[in-house]
């Protein structure tokens, strides 16, 4: 509340807890060999790119990977001292020993490669985990979703256009948590919405919905909250957005279930656009746009020629 009301400066919460967290888990690590290496490995691998990400000015840094992967460091040298190895004598066998305890020992990759870099260990090798491809529910099923959420006036306006965005844009809780006023632009009759580098037309239903919410639906019930906000989707805790979990709580009341539903739209998309318009409309890598392209079945590799063909060399 005393950030909210410009009391106290704005603090990146998760990374001071981050921080705290770090502090404690140190605390116990023994023998002090292993707290120095975990340490060093913490402050200027995973905590340094936790920073960098934070000063980019994220409403949140998201900080479970940072954590899964110095647990991950703290049990392979647990593991290794309980069986008389340090990590300096460790060998392959013994890495492949260490991938049989569970499907987390693979999260100790990163800690393995910086080790290695900085003369802790030899070269030792854990494979990257295969891509899993997850389900997704049928088009039909999606543009049943989002036909209910475009109609249905009596939802209410944050579940209606924070589902829309996650059936019709694929965009992920986590951006769409995040996302602000500004990037909504009412001009004449149309509306657009910017998530990647371009404006986004809004289909009429949908910018009905979005003006509802901008006006009339982002209730301000966190006890110290300012009267206004640039959230799109403001939270309970003063000042600040939704959280992604809270809404995809609310959209499972609904029946609609993120990882499932995105799928559905982004594979229907990137059937219809080349990876490169994907990427850019939707604010992804063009890695991942391509990976989405291929997966749909799309074909693009002709794409550039085509439009080289219809626009003619024109030398400087």
């Amino acid at each position: 509340m005393l950030v909210a009301g410009q009391a106290l400066p704005p603090r990146d919460e998760a990374l001071a807890r981050a921080d705290r967290w770090l502090a404690e888990l140190l605390a116990v690590i023994e023998p002090p060999a292993d707290r120095r290496l975990v340490k060093s490995y913490a402050t200027w691998q995973v905590m340094r790119r936790l920073r960098a990400s934070a000063r980019h000015g994220k409403a949140r840094t998201p900080t479970a990977h940072a954590r899964n992967s110095i647990r991950a460091a703290v049990r392979l040298l647990s593991w290794l001292r309980e069986r008389g190895i340090t990590l300096d004598s460790s060998r392959q066998a013994d890495i492949d020993d260490w991938l049989h305890t569970g499907p987390a020992a693979r999260q100790a990759r990163e800690f393995l490669s910086w080790a290695a870099a900085r003369g802790h260990c030899q070269c030792l090798d854990i494979p990257a985990p295969a891509r899993t491809e997850g389900p997704a529910i049928s088009q039909d099923q999606r543009w049943a979703l989002a036909a209910r959420l475009l109609n249905d006036s009596a939802l209410e306006p944050t579940d209606r256009v924070a589902g829309c965005l996650l059936l019709l844009y694929g965009q992920p809780l986590s951006r769409i948590a995040v996302m602000t006023t500004r990037q909504v632009t009412g001009t004449g009759d149309t509306l657009t919405i910017r998530l990647g580098n371009h404006d986004v037309p809004v289909p009429g239903p949908l910018a009905s919905a979005v003006t509802d919410l901008i006006s009339n639906g982002r209730a301000y019930r966190g006890v110290g909250s300012p009267a206004q906000t640039t959230w799109l989707f403001p939270g309970h805790m003063p000042g600040r957005p939704i959280t992604p979990a809270r809404l995809g709580e609310r959209l499972r009341t609904l029946g609609i279930y993120a990882m499932t539903g995105r799928r559905a739209a982004l594979l229907s998309l990137a059937a219809q656009l080349p990876a490169a318009v994907l990427a850019d409309l939707l604010g992804i890598h063009q890695t991942t746009a391509a990976h989405w392209m291929h997966e749909a079945g799309g074909d693009w590799s002709s794409y550039a020629a085509s439009l080289a063909r219809t626009r003619p060399y024109q030398p400087r």
